[in-house]
């Protein structure tokens, strides 16, 4: 019995060994590792870790929302007997939008939408 647990045991390592060496070979592979590091734009650094600092807040709001979305919609095709129209007409707008806060959100080359467009019908 403790040959088993130790041959078991022994598997695991190499089972652990093998996908710490293909991830590393795939991490490693990766194009972007063999070009020469790009010039690092301190502004753009800058825009990519505040939109990072703001996607949490932002992004659990926006989930709040979408889920209370979700839940109202649920509550209007109950209501209507199994209408779509008025709970897509809460669903669409509630889901769809931006979740995360990108650096163009930031500079305003992109508008950040919270609120998604309204149902077509």
């Amino acid at each position: 019995m403790t040959e088993n647990w130790q041959e078991g045991r022994g598997r695991g390592k190499g089972i652990l060994i093998a996908a710490a060496f293909g991830l590393g070979m795939v991490l490693g592979a990766h194009p972007a590792s063999a070009e020469e590091p790009a010039s690092i734009d301190s502004k753009s650094v800058g825009l990519q870790a505040a939109s990072w600092i703001l996607t949490v807040p932002y992004g659990a709001v926006k989930s709040a929302y979408a889920l209370s979305g979700g839940m109202v919609g649920g509550l209007a095709w109950v209501a209507t007997g199994g209408n779509l129209e008025p709970a897509k007409g809460v669903w669409v707008p509630s889901m769809t939008g931006d979740y995360i806060v990108q650096p163009e959100n930031l500079t305003g080359e992109k508008r950040l939408q919270f609120v998604g467009p309204a149902s077509g019908g």
